[in-house]
């Protein structure tokens, strides 16, 4: 069997797993009943991944979103929807791989897909820039969301970035600048806008393409104003801070939904969206489907108050 990629404080549930297999392949080569011994195992198996992912830090949460096999914005696309065209460029620069959208249909309902794309190779990470757009990236989604609007259709927006490219080339394209326009005109786009943070929603590179009517974010995902490497290298000038910086932003989705910051947390299936993608994909697609139903039925005039007192009250003020 070979060991599937794992994080530290899987290795238990990985070396169990692995037992489990060994004995299953050993009773079926020596002819040997061991069922009453492998169902007991897999009972263990059952009750260690509940010990362990009930008790996880928000720092292991943190690593949990950036799990090598946990499934990417094409995937979800790929696992939710059918017919999906990917539209490409900005019409002024270039085609951002880090950005990707394009229309297709959830279940009979025509939608736009706007969302971050990671790889999983060398090649594909370097290809897709680790899921940082360039100011041409969020210039290419700003053109879809209009897109969007001009046909009348919702947008759906995935964001999984660990932020927004930091290059010099970038800042002077106007990185600043292109993430402003576009939490300014996603205010105020007459259509619906459901966000879904599927795995690492860092700083700007998240807003950029982050305002919406309905903000939902995966279990094992995160969203702060910057990832806690960054954080610690700022405040102790040591990245290996960040499992004591993750606790000071607060970043997970427990602590963003009693902020306030989010509006409902999906669950994942046991041990993380990477353990079942289909079953993931499926109850995304779930909440996506009731949200649209709702806001849909909203006059426009209504959903646009909605969202900009949705953002109004967020946070508080101490005199």
């Amino acid at each position: 069997m070979a060991e599937r990629p794992h994080l530290d404080f899987e290795r238990p549930i990985v070396e169990l797993e692995r037992k489990i297999s060994d004995m299953k392949d050993f009773s079926v080569g020596e002819d040997i009943e061991l069922k009453g011994e492998i169902t007991s195992m897999e009972k263990k198996l059952t009750r260690l991944r509940q010990e362990i992912y009930s008790n996880l830090s928000r720092w292991q949460k943190v690593q949990l979103s950036r799990h090598p096999k946990r499934p990417y914005t094409l995937d979800y696309i790929r696992m939710m929807s059918r017919d999906f065209v990917e539209l490409h460029g900005d019409r002024g620069y270039a085609d951002d791989k880090a950005m990707v959208g394009g229309f297709a249909y959830i279940d009979d309902r025509p939608v736009m897909f706007v969302g971050q794309q990671k790889g999983r190779d060398t090649k594909d990470k370097l290809y897709r820039n680790f899921g940082m757009a360039h100011p041409e990236g969020y210039r290419k989604a700003l053109r879809l969301f209009r897109l969007a609007e001009k046909f009348n259709v919702p947008i759906i927006v995935l964001v999984d970035t660990p932020g927004a490219f930091p290059g010099i080339g970038a800042e002077e394209r106007g990185q600043a600048e292109a993430i402003a326009k576009n939490i300014r005109e996603m205010s105020r786009l007459t259509v619906p806008i459901v966000i879904v943070i599927i795995g690492e929603g860092a700083s700007g590179g998240a807003l950029g393409i982050g305002v919406g009517d309905r903000v939902f974010m995966m279990q094992y995902s995160w969203y702060s104003v910057i990832s806690p490497e960054g954080c610690a290298a700022i405040l102790w000038r040591d990245a290996a801070k960040a499992p004591e910086a993750a606790e000071a932003l607060k970043p997970t989705s427990e602590d963003l939904i009693s902020l306030g910051v989010i509006d409902e947390v999906i669950p994942e299936p046991p041990s993380g969206a990477h353990n079942d993608p289909k079953e993931a994909a499926a109850t995304v697609k779930e909440k996506i489907v009731v949200a649209l139903a709702e806001l849909s039925a909203k006059p426009v005039q209504q959903l646009l108050a909605e969202r900009l007192e949705k953002y109004r009250r967020m946070g508080e003020f101490e005199g």
